[in-house]
């Protein structure tokens, strides 16, 4: 049969011995805090992705705590816990939940900075490896090709509107490298590449080989 909601509340307000709203009160604030993850990052992101420490700086330590009172006070048998209290420790005990709390949000936005660190990081690595590796202009082989908007273009004064405004310098590169490799198969001389310059027609990027007799139109 199932738990009905409350019932684990219940059950602990039945223990003798220790005050039972605290232990169920702090087990409470911490579970709801750990399923709060994602509301509470969304309030550090709109707070700018900063908060300096303290209490009074906490982004939703105030909001758990007040939620799971409510949710406490609820059940059935909270006038037989609220009769066990203590007055002197009360705000002790609250103080105490509070910095629990506190640790744990922080703990929650310092694994999220971290998270964030590692994706900048990776990014970080992933560009200077694009950087690295950028696509060289087969014609003058000395500066980068840049593709924009459907256009190839280089410093050396290459300039192609694209027959395919899909075109990207990832389709462009395995292009080049598939007739580089097929030529390479039949023929062991190195091909040139030049541009075309139409009139009615746009340029186009073109390979040719001397010494095989052979030209094929890459773009």
């Amino acid at each position: 049969m199932a738990e009905r909601p409350g019932s684990r509340h219940r059950s602990l307000y039945k223990l003798m011995g220790s005050p039972p709203w605290k232990e169920a009160f702090r087990q409470g604030c911490l579970e709801r805090m750990r399923n709060s993850r994602d509301r509470l990052l969304n309030k550090y992101r709109q707070a700018g992705g900063s908060m300096s420490g303290g209490a009074q700086n906490t982004l939703l330590v105030q909001e758990v705590m007040e939620e799971e009172w409510n949710a406490l006070r609820s059940v059935e048998s909270w006038p037989q816990a609220w009769a066990q209290l203590e007055e002197p420790m009360d705000l002790a005990v609250l103080e105490e939940i509070q910095q629990e709390l506190i640790d744990q949000e922080q703990r929650i936005i310092s694994e999220y900075e971290k998270s964030l660190q590692f994706d900048e990081e990776c990014l970080s690595v992933l560009l200077a490896e694009w950087e690295a590796n950028s696509l060289i202009c087969p014609v003058c082989t000395k500066y980068n090709l840049r593709i924009a908007s459907g256009l190839v273009m280089c410093q050396c004064g290459l300039y192609i509107p694209s027959h395919s405004p899909e075109v990207t310098e990832e389709k462009l590169r395995a292009c080049l490298e598939d007739s580089v490799n097929e030529h390479s198969a039949h023929c062991p001389h190195t091909p040139e590449f030049s541009v075309t310059e139409g009139t009615e027609e746009k340029s186009s990027l073109l390979m040719s080989c001397l010494a095989c007799d052979t030209w094929a139109v890459i773009l």
